[in-house]
Formats: structure tokens, sequence, C-alpha cells
């Protein structure tokens, strides 16, 4: 227990009581009178509001109160959900990982067209793809009122699939034949200004920095240095690896350049010194900061030292508004190069406001398009022609467009942000970022996400013809550190196919930046069992049967729609039966006879053989079905009606 007094060598000192309590003026004030009183009781007792004294506690009192004010409101502005001031939310925003929005750039859906000529093959024709161009993004159209809009993604018109599709129209003929074909794609367009920056840097500066001239950017899309080297834009200074892309080619990437159709791009994991991070200032103006590195160095000369580690130091490379990750320091040590004695080419975007949101109509006008073609063979006239034949239209309007995000905003999607995390942890998380997958590496249309089993092989004991004796065991069991991701795509027709190597080798490499270290991740096949429906109608009096079964076997149709079905979904059949009852017109539904020996009131059958375009996978439908259900296989599969108009199968039966 502590002491009232305390005891020197010769001298007693007496313990003054201090009250804590008290932070506002009139209470620290009053403290002071009471302080005076008790301890000074006889020194002094003049405590007149005119006193030399008072004025002495009175402008204590003040200090006090200014100081516990300042030491609150900097304790408040620390924190995100009470800080006030702009520039510390933007602050701590950034510390979370958020970048705040300086404006919203308004979409659109622009149509794009081209002409190309027509080939002759096995006596057929169709348009020569070898003229077919790519457009690459952040080829610029504008309205007609002069807002300026960007390619968000490169537009490749050679490629063609069920969620990019191409159209083709005869555009001209000579005689019966055409002679050239018009191709249309839809893409999507951004508002915004396309500017480049110039810097230039002596010696290099340990975390340099420098101001990009325009506010409100929307996009960094490109710095590239005098030497040709490419700067990557990372979230943190610390992460040392970005994700990167190369065009799908038979230069580039001998072995799987034959999947270009369905994947254009390859997803590339590249290390790299060269890279920065952005800054987003309250004024609305963006920076740009780089590493602490020399290019004489390696990228790994420098240790973390968690003496300068922390927020709000005075010294060393921490403090709360500089970008890195500290969770990464093992994945490099200097931060990343700093620029030395080189210039830096920086492109981006800026700009965004209501006035962008256009109507239909208005994007027409080509803007700086860059066309990207193996020129290789074709012919230069006809290649210029193509070039000139490009046309624009936005058929849906403008929307989006917007100013910035308000404080209060930048606070509530910090805060969204950082609980997200940034990683894929709950399969609904990796099943999210699987459908994210950008179409240029390829398009997965359905997958299936369970955990990975292993067999566990040991023996057991049976009796068998009166002996006892010892067989072999197989028994799965979890693995609970892999998971097995079952994808499908489609083909040009939107019916289910299996998707490529390239495109899972590039799903596989965007996977790997979400997921976590434990997750091991398995890209599998799925089943496509193709299927076929029979049912049986009776017709209310009054109503033309031909019309009735029509409506019967859209209903059927509409049911098996495959953007509904997902890999392992099973078949209910009393909910078939109860679309078809509900048209109008269906006194009843009656088993088929053929083939129905459980009297089924819809029959589902298998279809696989692959020369009739099925897929070749044999289910038995009959064991797998139970109490009305059919139930897919324990190797996941998804149920497909490929062809409709020949695999439903409808029969009115009855006279009434």
């Amino acid at each position: 227990m502590p002491s009232d007094v305390e005891y020197g060598t010769n001298i007693k000192k007496e313990k003054k009581e201090v009250t804590y309590i008290g932070r506002d003026f009139p209470s620290i004030r009053q403290n002071l009178i009471e302080f005076a009183k008790t301890y000074y009781p006889s020194a002094y007792n003049d405590f007149n509001e005119a006193s030399p004294g008072m004025m002495f506690i009175e402008m204590a009192s003040y200090v006090g109160d200014v100081l516990s004010y300042y030491i609150d409101n900097q304790y408040r502005e620390a924190l995100l959900h009470s800080a006030e001031e702009k520039k510390n939310i933007f602050k701590i925003a950034q510390s979370f990982g958020y970048k705040p929005k300086l404006s919203s750039p308004a979409t659109a859906k622009v149509e794009f067209g081209i002409t190309v000529p027509a080939e002759e093959v096995n006596e057929t024709y169709r348009p020569d793809l070898d003229y077919a161009p790519i457009i690459r993004a952040n080829s610029t159209l504008l309205s007609n009122s002069g807002t300026q809009f960007r390619l968000m993604d490169d537009l490749n018109f050679a490629f063609s699939s069920s969620l990019d599709p191409r159209t083709e129209v005869i555009s001209s003929v000579s005689g019966d034949d055409p002679t050239e074909y018009t191709l249309y794609k839809n893409a999507m367009v951004e508002s915004g200004e396309v500017r480049t920056d110039t810097f230039t840097f002596g010696a290099a500066k340990k975390f340099d920095k420098i101001i990009l001239n325009e506010k409100n950017v929307i996009e960094i899309t490109s710095c590239i240095d005098d030497d040709g080297n490419k700067w990557y834009q990372v979230p943190f200074l610390a992460q040392d690896t970005v994700f990167d892309d190369i065009e799908n080619n038979a230069a580039n990437s001998p072995d799987v350049s034959t999947n270009k159709t369905s994947a254009p791009f390859l997803l590339k994991l590249v290390k790299t010194a060269r890279r920065f991070t952005t800054y987003i200032r309250s004024d609305g103006k963006t920076e740009i900061r780089f590493g602490a590195g020399v290019s004489t160095n390696a990228d790994e000369e420098l240790i973390p030292n968690p003496d300068n580690v922390g927020s709000s130091l005075g010294t060393g490379i921490s403090k709360l508004d500089t970008s890195f990750d500290p969770s990464n320091f093992l994945k490099t040590k200097t931060y990343g190069l700093a620029p030395s004695n080189i210039t830096l080419n920086v492109t981006y975007t800026y700009g965004g406001k209501i006035e962008d949101n256009v109507v239909s109509g208005e994007i027409t006008q080509l803007g700086d398009v860059n066309f990207l073609i193996n020129d290789d063979g074709l012919d230069v006239d006809t290649l210029d022609s193509t070039r000139a034949s490009l046309v624009a239209n936005n058929i849906e309007p403008a929307v989006g467009g917007g100013g910035a995000e308000s404080p209060e905003q930048v606070r509530l999607n910090a805060i969204a942000y950082f609980n997200s995390q940034n990683r894929a942890v709950t399969k609904e998380d990796y099943v999210t970022r699987v459908y994210s997958l950008p179409q240029k590496y390829g398009a997965i249309a359905k997958v299936f996400i369970i955990q990975d089993e292993q067999l566990e092989k040991n023996t057991q004991t049976v009796i068998r013809e009166g002996r006892i004796v010892k067989q072999p065991n197989v028994t799965p069991i979890p693995n609970p550190l892999a998971m097995n991701f079952y994808v499908l795509g489609f083909n040009a027709t939107k019916k289910l196919t299996l998707l490529n190597e390239t495109v899972k080798q590039n799903l596989r490499i965007y996977l790997s930046q979400y997921r976590l270290v434990t997750d091991a991740i398995n890209i599998k096949d799925a089943y496509i069992v193709n299927i076929a429906v029979r049912f049986s109608i009776i017709v209310k009096s009054g109503f033309n049967k031909p019309e009735v079964l029509a409506k019967c076997i859209d209903k059927v149709k509409q049911h098996f729609i495959i953007d509904k079905w997902q890999i392992n979904q099973p078949i209910v059949l009393s909910d078939i039966s109860f679309a078809i009852s509900l048209t109008d017109g269906v006194q009843s539904i009656v088993p088929p006879e053929d083939d129905n020996p459980s009297k089924q009131m819809v029959v589902i059958e298998n279809r696989y053989r692959s020369s009739n375009g099925y897929s070749g996978n044999v289910y038995d439908i009959n064991t797998a079905t139970k109490d009305g259900i059919v139930y897919p296989s324990l190797d996941p599969c998804i149920f497909e009606l490929k062809f409709p108009a020949s695999d439903i199968q409808g029969r009115v039966v009855g006279d009434s």
C-alpha cells in the first residue's frame, strides 16, 4: 500500500493529491483553487477575481483547457470512424489500402463495326479474319458534345465467344458472291481525358515522389522510362511481384498459341524492382511514390528495422501516409528502385463529371485509335481501307458520371474495403474471383468448388466363406489444405464445353494473388451430362392442341436455360411438371407410356453420342433418380439440354 508520506534522509515530504478528472477551463480553475487552499493556506488566500493570484490560476486553466482540446482532437483525428478533417480521412483510408475516388467517370456500351474482305474456303465464303484488327485499350472516342471516352479493354474483332460475340453481315457482293463483310462487336468505354506527363530525375533519392499535373486522376495506364522499361503500379511498395499480360501468339507462347481464340492474352507473374504506388492528396492531386533502392544495388539490400516502423514516427520510413505493407517485409528489402538519371513518361486518364452521362447515339466520333494487326502477307491497300471503315456508336446511354467521393463516403468505403482484406477465404470468395477473371484471359461459365480428398489405404478384416481374411481398403479422407475447382466454359453458340489448358493456367495464376498460403488449388473439368425431356399432356376442350403443346415445350426450354443451372444441381421433376401444368389450356399431365416403368410424369433421358454433337458422357439416369429427383454424379457434373429443338419431346394424348 502506498504511504501518504515519504521519508528522505532527514526530511519528511508530504504527498499532494492531484485531481485528474477535470479537463475543461472551469474544472481546472476550481481544482487549482482547492489545491492552493489545501496545501498553501497561509501562503496565499486572496481568491478575489481581480487578484494577481487568480490571474495566474486562470492563465494556467486556459493553457490546460487548450492542451486538453488539442489532445482530444488529435486522438479523434487519428481514428477513421471519428476523423473529420478531409486530409486525415484520406491518410487513414489509404493506410487501410483504400484509394479515395476523386471522380466518377461515365461508362457506356459502344457498338464497333469494321469492314473486312471475304475469303472463299471449300466453296464457302466467310470473313477473312486475318484483316480483323485488335483495337487497343485507351483508344479514344468523342461524343457529339466533345466529351472524350476511352476504350477500357482491347477489342479483338478476330475473337468471338458466347460472352463476347461477333456479328457478321455481308456488306458488298459481286454477283451472288460476298466480297466484304462488316464485323460488329460491343465494348465498354469510359469518359476521361488522356494525358502524358514527363518527369526527369537526377541522382537517386530514397522514397522520391512526383505529383501529376492534373487533378481527379482516374487511372494510370502506363509508366515508361526513356530506356523502354515499364514501371508497374503496386498496392504497396513492399510488393515486388505483379501480374502482367502478354499477347497469346506464336512468338510469345508457341506451346499454347493454338488457344488464342479462347484466351487472347496470357497472364504472367513478374518480379520487378521498377514499381511505384500512388497516394491521393486531399487537394485532388495524385502523388507517385517510389522505393529506396538504387540501380547498382540489389532489391534486397536494405533490411527493415523495427525501430523505424510505426505510425506517425518523426523519423524513419514508416509514417502514416507512406504506402507500404508491413506484412510484406520478407518480399523485398528496399521497396523497389528509386528513379535515377532517367526520364519517366506517365500516361493517365483524368476527369469524370455528371455531364459525361450522354444519351444513346452520341458517341460516334473516332479520336486517337490504335490498331494492332499482324500485316505479314496482307495487302496494304486493303488494310488501309479496313482501318478507314471503322465506325462506332453507343447503343446505350452513358451512366455513372459524377463527382468525387465525399469524406463520409471515403470513410465508409475504406472500412468495407479493409474488412474484405482483398483475399479469398470462403468458397463464395473464390467463386466471385473465378467469375471476375478478365475476359482477355478466357471466360469461365461455370465453377463448383469442393474440398479435396485423399485416399487412405489400409486393411480390413472380413469373413468370406467362413474364413477370416484381410483385404485392402481405400477410404477417402478430407484434405483441408486443398480445394478442387471444377470449371466449364461456353463455345461460340453458348453450349457448355471443356476449358483448354491456357485458360486454366491463366485462372490458376490469377487466383494466386488472392488465395491463402495454405490453400492449394486444383483446377479440373466438370462432366457435362446431356439430356432429353419427354412428357405427355391432356389439353382442355376448346384449345388448339399444337399451340398448347408448343407453349409447354417453351416452358421446358425456359426451365433448362443454361444460365440458370449450376454444376451439381439436381433435376427436380415436380418443378418441370408444375411449370407445364401452369400453361394455359393444359388439363393434366400424364406419364409418358414409352420406357417409363416408374410412371414418372416427366422422363429424363441421357444423350451421349459424340457423333451427334453430345459430350460423350454416359449417365444412368434411372439409377440416379430417387423420389422424383435426378441427382448428379459423385464426380461433379452439370445437366445440359443441348439441343432443345430436338431433345424436348412432348405429346398430346386423349380426345378432350
